[in-house]
Parts: C-alpha cells; structure tokens; sequence
C-alpha cells in the first residue's frame, strides 16, 4: 500500500483581492497534480478580519439575519467579525470534535479539501434555541469541495433555523456549486479563486473550470 500524499508549499504564490484588500496566498500541493492557495485567515491579521466581516456584512444584511452560525476552526473569526458588523450580539460556532462543555449534540458529517478523512460537525443542543425559527446566517473562510458548508446547512435545519444566505470569504472553484444543489444560489463570497494543475513546464496553472 502506497504512503498517503503529505501535501507540499510550493515556491509560487497566488495574489487576490478580497473585495479592495489584496492578499498572497502560498500554493500548496494537496496531491501530485492538484493545487491550491491556502488562506489561513487566522494569520492575515486584524484589519484583514474586519474588513471581511464588514464586506460580508453589507451583502447578508439585506437577509435581515437574526443569528449568525460558524464552523470551527477558521470560521470561529468570519462569525465573530460578521457578527459585529451586522450589530449582532450572539452567535453560534459548530463545533468539529467533543467538547467537554457540550451537552448532547446533533451531528453531521463532512469532509474537507484540506483536511484528512471524515470529520464531524456538532451542534450544542443548548444552543438549538438560538436557532430554532431564526433566519439564519453561515459564514466560513472558503467554499471548496461545498461539504464543510452542506453539513453546517443541515445541521441548522435539523435545529429548525430557517437558512437565508451563506456567506464566505472565497469561493474556491466550482465543484461545491454541485454538492450545495439549490442552496448554491444562496452563496455570497468576496473574491474567488481557482485551483491548479502542474503544467508541462512544471510551475503550477489555473485549471479550466466549467461555469
């Protein structure tokens, strides 16, 4: 049995501007022929933080949200951020492993692009009556494979909070607009980004994608 891929920092970069805030994320290999440009929001600052979360904030307040829902780990600050800028007081993070405040949680699983395996998404039961007949909000950091953001979409409802929009940093390509299904239409992002394939020249290109 061959050794599971260890993904790779590559020496290119890609550059992005976040609705008027420019970035550069590194390119990583996640397999032998596929890349992407890691955003790791956590480490891109505060004015960075504020400014997404008042961007995304101006796009869902329309929706005229009550709550605002986030997804451990990298989505724990675009809550808190839209939160603030939509004048919001509580929000509600799902959780990705057991936490020993939990009470009993319901459960969805997820996979990630960028993380290994199966993971689980769980909701304090407490917390259901935040969102129980509450229109609700999701933020996260990137749209990739769309399955982090379906499991978050169900786990609200299996709370009985009525989702009205999703908002996220990035989109990433376009293989999440086939696992959301209808509720891709409800997908607001700041900018988006391709994924890569290496070229013959060996740097790393923008893969096609279909629209």
């Amino acid at each position: 049995m061959s050794e599971p891929y260890q993904p790779v920092v590559t020496d290119q970069q890609h550059a992005v501007s976040v609705d008027g805030f420019p970035i550069t994320l590194p390119l990583v290999a996640i397999r032998p022929d596929l890349a992407i440009s890691l955003m790791m929001v956590i480490d891109l600052g505060v004015r960075f933080g504020e400014h997404c979360g008042n961007k995304l904030a101006d796009v869902l307040a329309p929706l005229r949200p009550d709550i605002v829902v986030g997804a451990a780990t990298l989505g724990i600050p675009v809550a808190i951020e839209v939160t603030r800028a939509l004048a919001l007081d509580r929000y509600v993070i799902l959780q990705k492993s057991p936490k020993v405040h939990l009470g009993a949680a319901l459960e969805q699983k997820i996979t990630s692009i960028t993380s290994k395996g199966e993971q689980r998404l769980l909701l304090d039961d407490r917390a259901v009556p935040l969102l129980k007949g509450k229109r609700v909000v999701i933020v996260d950091d990137v749209v990739a494979s769309g399955s982090s953001l379906k499991g978050s979409v169900e786990l609200v409802r299996k709370a009985g909070g009525n989702v009205v929009g999703l908002g996220v940093i990035l989109t990433e390509a376009r293989e999440w607009e086939a696992v959301l299904g209808n509720d891709a239409a409800l997908v607001k992002g700041l900018a988006h980004i391709p994924q890569f394939k290496l070229a013959d020249t060996g740097k790393w290109v923008a893969r096609p994608e279909t629209l």
